[in-house]
């Protein structure tokens, strides 16, 4: 799986990334900002990683990370909704959109794992 360009979650990742730094720009928690925008760039930076280490256990190894990154990044943003750092509306956007990433990977790492013996 070397093109990971072509992975519509890889896309969505990447789009994730860019509205939670258009989300975080503001904030001036410079630790929970960075934290925040660190995970979210490990989602599809991972995925891109992996596609390119030749094996699809490999692969399944950094789309197992970027799934975590997934989650730490829905729980960062939990943390931000709880102190008022972001709207209701803005975390349910932004948890929507990563759990959906999530399955996806998961969905992925799946196939691979079943795709060859």
């Amino acid at each position: 799986m070397s093109n990971y360009r072509k992975l519509e979650v890889w896309k969505d990742s990447c789009l994730f990334a860019k509205n939670i730094y258009e989300e975080v720009r503001t904030w001036r928690d410079f630790g929970l900002r960075d934290q925040v925008t660190r995970s979210a760039v490990s989602i599809a930076s991972n995925i891109a990683e992996g596609s390119d280490r030749g094996t699809d256990k490999e692969f399944s190894r950094f789309l197992s990370i970027s799934k975590a990154s997934c989650e730490e990044c829905r729980t960062q943003l939990h943390i931000a909704h709880l102190i008022g750092y972001i709207s209701f509306e803005a975390f349910e956007s932004l948890d929507n959109s990563a759990a959906s990433i999530s399955n996806r990977i998961g969905a992925l790492i799946k196939y691979l794992k079943n795709s060859r013996p």
